[in-house]
């Protein structure tokens, strides 16, 4: 008797064991249908400021710093991230508030949308050295494309500052704690953006981002203040424009000045590559426009022998191939978006060699396999009488960077259909 029961107990287990197990899972599955869906609608690449853009520390000690950020998609709640990346020290902020400001330029705030940010359940937080932290969400809905003022206090400045200079839209800072302030009257002002990084938001089913991952040329290079016409800003519009696509979001994480290779006005593009593109909160595609500035800075002082372009030329796509391998492994679409002519550029002066040197990048972008997909802002941006060189009713006068309307071409030539689900 005791080994037939033995053998009823070993033929029930499994079964027991199985069916635990397809329970779990199921609880698991619906655990994870009600979890909200949190995907990035506003983020920037975080640098050391330049000393003309380092701000004095008096001028940050106990002072509140309002910043405004712009939406690219909706959500009924949010949540916002603060950045010490490049700080020396814990920073310690006493209050954070979100609301949504009245006019674009402008310190004034809708005092009805004021809300606190909470970090754990408090309202001060203190990120260590290094670290970014995200604050719990916050019931505060926002429509794609609107604005979102951010404030904050700091009892002491910063050791180390962190944030991204090339904003292009206006910060105000004032003097003691006026988080809460519906206006901040006599506040100094600057364009860049401090401490902050990204803005989330609760998003509905499918939604995603898309991170256009570049340089100055990504990053809005001759833009005005609190304007939104960058060609991520338009390819935004775009997106929302459309039914198809207005799950997707822009993040925007151009640096001007950046490259491939070597750490300039920010750190190297593969340096910064996993912090701005993979742990971006619900990227599924990312767009490379990067090399001009490693391209350019070669001989901008000096030639170069044929070894030195050759080797250059053969660095670059090494990165990009690294960066493709890096997204794929994410299950993140990998775009190649082809360089620009920049012959015309009074600052690189570039040599026939640099020419080549493009070409040849270009051509390893556009062959099929290397990346995913592939946007030619090359053809649309170059001059059909002088290939080498931006077409000048694209070009904002130097050579090098697009205007507002080369922008805007820029966003219309990105196929809609790269982001199909």
């Amino acid at each position: 008797m005791l080994a037939a029961a033995a053998a009823v107990l070993l033929a029930i287990a499994p079964q027991t064991a199985a069916s635990q197990t397809a329970a779990n899972q199921a609880a698991e599955n619906q655990a994870a249908a009600r979890a909200p869906t949190w995907v990035g609608a506003w983020a920037a690449s975080q640098q050391i400021p330049e000393p003309h853009n380092t701000l004095p520390p008096e001028m940050l000690t106990d002072a509140t710093v309002r910043q405004v950020v712009q939406t690219t998609q909706a959500g009924p709640v949010l949540r916002v991230r603060l950045s010490n990346l490049f700080g020396a020290a814990p920073l310690t902020f006493s209050s954070v508030r979100v609301a949504r400001p009245v006019a674009p330029g402008s310190a004034r705030i809708d005092p009805a949308t004021d809300r606190a940010v909470t970090f754990g359940g408090r309202s001060e937080v203190t990120v260590p050295a290094g670290a970014e932290y995200v604050s719990d969400p916050v019931d505060l809905p926002v429509a794609a494309l609107s604005s979102l003022a951010v404030s904050y206090h700091l009892p002491r400045p910063p050791d180390g500052q962190t944030g991204h200079p090339g904003s292009r839209t206006t910060t105000f800072v004032a003097r003691g704690n006026r988080t809460r302030a519906a206006d901040l009257p006599g506040a100094e002002t600057f364009v860049r953006w401090h401490q902050l990084s990204a803005v989330d938001v609760v998003a509905g089913p499918g939604a995603a981002a898309i991170v256009t991952f570049g340089d100055s040329i990504t990053d809005g290079f001759g833009v005005g203040p609190d304007r939104n016409e960058r060609w991520p800003d338009f390819l935004a519009q775009r997106l929302q424009a459309d039914p198809r696509t207005r799950h997707l979001s822009v993040l925007n994480h151009g640096i001007g000045g950046n490259r491939l290779l070597l750490d300039g006005l920010g750190p190297n593009a593969l340096a910064r590559f996993d912090r701005d593109v993979l742990n971006q909160t619900g990227v599924r595609y990312v767009i490379v426009l990067e090399g001009v500035n490693d391209l350019g800075s070669l001989t901008r002082l000096e030639p170069a022998s044929p070894e030195a372009q050759s080797r250059l030329t053969a660095d670059m796509i090494g990165v990009y191939r690294q960066m493709v391998a890096r997204a794929r492994a994410r299950g993140i679409k990998a775009i190649g978006a082809t360089i620009l002519p920049f012959a015309g550029s009074d600052y690189y002066k570039p040599p026939p060699e640099t020419e080549a040197s493009r070409q040849a990048v270009n051509a390893w972008i556009r062959a099929p396999g290397n990346f995913d997909a592939v946007i030619d802002f090359d053809a649309v941006m170059r001059d059909p009488a002088r290939p080498d060189r931006l077409r000048p009713e694209l070009d904002v006068g130097d050579g090098l960077h697009p205007s507002i309307a080369g922008y805007r071409a820029m966003a219309e030539a990105v196929p809609l259909s790269l982001f199909d689900r």
